[in-house]
């Protein structure tokens, strides 16, 4: 498949991801998989449900489940994630599913969005304290 049709993919795992690496995780000990998908198209595979429906027959007893391209949990997600696929898992035969969540509304995850925002906000043309506008815009 051509990249563009993949944007998920790109960036968003490998053996090199790099919390996989500050958790100290063994390639083996990880991977990704793909949740939204709509209809009967194919989507981005391997699909989540029919991975965590594989794992205990390869003796995984135990998951912990994480969506890092959110920021926050959608009821999509919360639905999904947290209690479809968690059934799907116990179902094969997983012992322990754990969802561990978006940072949400957490005060620290605000504040670095806040200041992430208004960081670029200062930086549009025009804004206050910006340098000049473009010659195009102003």
């Amino acid at each position: 498949m051509r990249s563009s049709q993949r944007p998920l993919c790109d960036g968003a795992g490998g053996a090199e991801w790099l919390p996989t690496q500050r958790l100290g995780l063994a390639a083996d000990a990880w991977s990704v998989s793909f949740q939204s998908r709509f209809g009967r198209a194919r989507w981005l595979q391997p699909y989540t449900s029919e991975v965590l429906a594989g794992l205990p027959r390869l003796g995984v007893k135990s998951v912990s489940v994480i969506c890092p391209g959110f920021a926050a949990d959608c009821l999509e997600t919360l639905e999904e994630i947290g209690m479809e696929n968690r059934d799907v898992f116990l179902a094969a035969g997983g012992e322990q599913y754990h969802y561990i969540p978006a940072l949400n509304a957490r005060a620290d995850h605000v504040a670095s969005l806040s200041a992430l925002v208004m960081r670029e906000l200062q930086a549009m043309p025009g804004a206050p304290g910006a340098k000049e506008a473009p010659a195009c815009c102003g």
